[in-house]
């Protein structure tokens, strides 16, 4: 795996979902404090800032009146009746943490939804990078992390999904997702694997 033709796509690491006061940080709470997902995923970037590999945020934000949920169910419903990830709001912002990368995590918004790929620049910017290799990590397992990772597979890339970097709404979740749905299409793995075969 070549570091300049690699990605990390961080998906979801913004106030509502891991910030102290999140709106959604329930929905994720158990599986991100049992891996330490944000821990791990801070460790990863630190240990990769200095090669090639590139860094990607892929925010959700929605507009004040939530239209571009077009009829929610399920996780997007309960999204726009709290009101979360509203742009402008504090919990639309990526963590602090996050933005203390700077210019070195390239952001590419525009998702409402989701899959990171849809209504957002993201494949055209992976193609401009020559990028082969995806890598995943964030939240929520089941839901964005999937969507992505199936799009990203039918687009032709390598995925690969960081087990101890990414958390679904419950620990079973999590350990079933990574046990038995991600092999059918993605490598699943640790970011110290992943450190490895970058070296």
């Amino acid at each position: 795996m070549k570091a300049n033709e690699t990605a990390i796509v961080l998906i979801g690491y913004q106030n509502d979902y891991f910030g102290e006061n999140g709106i959604l940080k329930g929905v994720i709470e158990e599986s991100a404090q049992t891996t330490n997902v944000l821990e791990n995923t801070l460790s990863l970037l630190d240990a990769l800032s200095p090669t090639d590999v590139h860094f990607f945020e892929t925010p959700i934000l929605f507009t004040d009146d939530y239209s571009e949920t077009k009829k929610p169910v399920g996780l997007l419903r309960a999204i726009s009746e709290l009101k979360a990830f509203q742009k402008g709001s504090h919990g639309a912002e990526s963590l602090a943490q996050i933005k203390s990368y700077g210019q070195r995590i390239l952001s590419v918004p525009g998702k409402d939804g989701f899959n990171a790929f849809s209504n957002t620049g993201l494949a055209r910017v992976l193609e401009e990078k020559g990028i082969k290799n995806l890598i995943l990590t964030g939240a929520v397992t089941s839901i964005c992390i999937d969507s992505t990772g199936r799009s990203a597979h039918e687009r032709g890339y390598s995925v690969t999904i960081l087990s101890d970097c990414t958390c679904g709404r419950t620990d079973f979740e999590q350990d079933f997702y990574c046990e038995q749905i991600f092999p059918l299409y993605a490598e699943v793995c640790s970011s110290a694997s992943l450190l490895e075969k970058l070296s």
